[in-house]
């Protein structure tokens, strides 16, 4: 990661209420944890899945090239009625027919269900950003909103199987901190 990275997204969360915190530091299923908190029904809502050009802090990341276009799916995870987490993850292009070559078909399934259910799969230490309005995820995760809040944290890590990567980013929304 180039010093741009580094600055930007943090290894620990700073001036964040402690539920919050709890939220953000889970390093288990963020899906699982939210089916247990949530009283009413878990759903995953996709918003958008194809080719597509990635978030200029994610290019060092995954290794792309400016422009490359790799697979962005985006969902978000609701309790009942309610968004509680926008989730964007990307593959770059040339490891759709390696190890997340199934991962086009995965439709109203959670991601969290395969990258926490397959004990070959590894995950890099969290990274976490506070979003605000530059950030072009505060906007798509904000679309699901009735009101823009003025940030929105996001933690984000990479998965990676037989040595190809998936990039997955959560926008933890403020209706999280309602779930006990």
């Amino acid at each position: 990661m180039n010093a741009v990275q580094l600055s930007s997204w943090h290894p620990a969360p700073s001036s964040v209420s402690t539920r919050a915190r709890g939220w953000l530091q889970n390093r288990g299923s963020l899906t699982q944890l939210i089916q247990q908190r949530c009283c009413r029904e878990f759903s995953v809502k996709p918003v958008f899945q194809s080719l597509a050009k990635v978030c200029g802090d994610e290019l060092a990341v995954m290794n792309l090239r400016r422009n490359e276009l790799a697979l962005v799916r985006e969902v978000y995870l609701y309790c009942g009625s309610t968004p509680v987490v926008f989730a964007h993850s990307v593959v770059a292009r040339k490891d759709l027919r390696g190890a997340w070559r199934g991962l086009s078909g995965l439709g109203n399934k959670s991601l969290g269900t395969v990258l926490f259910t397959n004990p070959v799969i590894k995950r890099t230490p969290l990274r976490f950003k506070r979003l605000n309005s530059a950030h072009p995820l505060f906007t798509r995760a904000c679309r699901g909103l009735q009101a823009k809040p003025p940030g929105l944290w996001a933690r984000r890590s990479l998965f990676s199987l037989h040595g190809q990567s998936i990039l997955v980013t959560e926008v933890f929304l403020p209706s999280i901190l309602e779930l006990a």
